[in-house]
Order: structure tokens, then sequence, then C-alpha cells
């Protein structure tokens, strides 16, 4: 006599229904966290490559994992990121877009499209465009007030768009303001650019020199800084900037690009001075937000210039306007080159 409760052939089938839907749920929840980590993967081995200025295959990594998952905002941000750095501007629109399609209130996504039409409209000389780059800049300070970053590029928008796109001098003082109350240090960066559009260039240097003087942790303080003291020639007050960054960021491969050009500007150490710039040139990304390899190009130029190397000066300056054709320096350089040749 068989012992314990039979299972009807109804009952049976009932349990392998359930256990059937209990195995299926199971292999779409692998199935989707295994997707999920093969996207998140993916987006970090594409943030590696963009970081080392592989920008190309970035986007092709970029690519592979939007098939995996084409609703994922962050995916077209950095799509819209590696465009942005290729100059490729329609597409980094188009990216950009689509990031705030699906995360509209995402305050960076809106300051990069903001970027990314600002980069458009000077291409194409476009007052609508431009005026579509200052209402991100609004819009991602709207969603997030306490993003400096965002308030910057409207303050430098304010400053430098004529009124026809914008551009107002009053509202650049506001975020001023709202910047140094957030942040008294990038308060002090973005006065001084407020006082540089004013070409008062002794209240400019006072803010710079305020910046640093509290010793700030963020190394993109001090580049900005040595920046300005690089555009003035004033070597010992660059030197002085690079080594209060070094202690900030000892290993920074930027530092290397200002000590190339502390010494193209006091004249001492060419050697050392050509060693730093080729190097900074062989072993960083081109990216906006670095000092450009247009310009390490331009001061090397100015180091054979000076030098009387005029036929390889004649050669950084034509590879700098290759990278970047808008430069004033480097073509008035490169003219006046070939006038003496002459």
């Amino acid at each position: 006599m068989q012992r314990g409760r039979r299972v009807s052939g109804s009952q049976t089938l009932r349990v392998g229904i359930v256990l059937f839907a209990i195995l299926g749920l199971a292999v779409i929840c692998f199935a989707t966290n295994g997707a999920a980590g093969d996207v998140s993967g993916l987006l970090q081995a594409a943030q590696r490559q963009f970081n080392s200025g592989n920008y190309s295959s970035s986007i092709s990594t970029l690519q592979s994992a939007m098939t995996q998952s084409p609703g994922s905002a962050e995916t077209h941000y950095w799509l819209a990121r590696n465009y942005y750095e290729l100059r490729d501007y329609d597409n980094a629109v188009a990216q950009a877009e689509k990031s705030i399609e699906l995360d509209p209130k995402n305050s960076i996504y809106h300051d990069w499209l903001g970027r990314a039409y600002g980069g458009k409209a000077d291409r194409e000389r476009s007052f609508s465009l431009a005026k579509k780059t200052k209402k991100e800049f609004e819009v991602a300070v709207q969603l997030d007030p306490s993003n400096t970053t965002a308030r910057r590029d409207l303050e430098e928008y304010n400053l430098q768009a004529p009124w026809i796109a914008g551009g107002d001098k009053d509202q650049a003082r506001e975020q001023v303001d709202a910047i140094t109350r957030l942040d008294p240090v990038e308060g002090h960066l973005a006065r001084a650019v407020l006082y540089l559009e004013s070409k008062k260039l002794e209240l400019a240097e006072n803010e710079y020199r305020e910046a640093v003087k509290s010793k700030p942790g963020k190394i993109d303080v001090y580049f900005e800084v040595a920046s300005f003291f690089a555009r003035q020639n004033k070597a010992p007050d660059l030197e002085a900037t690079i080594q209060a960054a070094t202690i900030a960021s000892p290993n920074d491969p930027r530092l290397t690009y200002f000590h190339g050009v502390s010494r193209v500007i006091s004249g001492s150490e060419p050697q050392r001075a050509e060693e730093y710039l080729k190097a900074y040139l062989a072993s960083t990304p081109d990216r906006s937000d670095w000092p450009s390899h247009a310009g390490a190009r331009e001061w090397l130029g100015r180091l054979f210039e000076a030098e009387g190397k005029r036929t390889e000066a004649a050669e950084q300056y034509r590879a700098a306007l290759q990278l970047d054709p808008g430069s004033k320096e480097a073509r008035a350089r490169l003219e006046q080159i070939e006038k003496k040749s002459h």
C-alpha cells in the first residue's frame, strides 16, 4: 500500500507549469543581470579609451553597449563626449539630445548638450544654435544650482556672446556671485574671467593669485592659473604655480606641458623645454579640457624660432594650424617666418 498523498495528473501539470515559469524567470533574470554587467563593463572600457584619447575605439565600444542596452542615457552621453572631442558636432548634438530624452533632469547632460550646440554654432556661425547653447546651460543650472561647471559655462557664454545671441554682462556677474557663494576658489577663477573680458589684467591676476593662495586640492585650479601666467609670459609666476600644482598632484601628465612652456618663456634650458613639450605630445590625449596639442606645437615653434631654427619653427606652426586652423598666433608667426625666408 502506498503511503502519502498521491498527486493527480492535473496537479502534476500545474506543478510542471509553475516550475517551468520559475525556471524561465530565473533564466530571464540571469540574462538581464548578465547583460547589465556586460554593459557596465563596456561603459568602463569606453571611458578608459576616452581618457587615453582613443575616441574612435571608445565610440565602437559604446555602440556595442548600445545594442545591448539601447535605453542607456549614459551610453549616449559618452558617445556625445567622444564626438565632441573629434569636433563632430552634428553627432555630438544628436547623442547628447538622446541622453536628455532618456534622462531629462540630468544637469551634466544638459551642460554637455550646451557645449555641443556651442561647437556647432561656432562652426556654422548660427545665432539660433547659439541661443540653444545658452538655454541648455541655463537648464543645467536650474536642475542643479550647485553645478559650478555649468555656471561657469553660462558665465562665459554671457561674456562672449553678442547681445543678439543672448550675451549679457549683468547675467555673467550674477553667475560669478553665485559661484563665489558655492565655492570661493571657483569664484576667484570666475571673477578673473570677468576681469579678463574687460581687459583688467591686474585685477584678473589678483583673483588668480587668491585662487591658489588657499592651496586648493583640485589640480585644475592650478592649471587654469598657470595658463594665465603663460599667456602673460610671466615665467617666475608660472614656475611657482607649477611647483604648487606638483605638490597637489605630482604625477599629472599636464605638468610636462607647463614645465616646457615655462622654459620657453624664460629662455632657460631649451633642450629640457623641447623634451618636455615633445613628451607631452607623445604621452597625452588631445582633449578639450587639457592644454591642446596645437598649443604645444606652437610653443615648440616659439622655442625653435628663438634658437634661430626657422625651418623647424615653421613646421611646428604648420602642425599647430593643422590641429587648430583658427590659431591667430600660430598663423601670424608662420607668416612672419615665411616673409623673412623670401
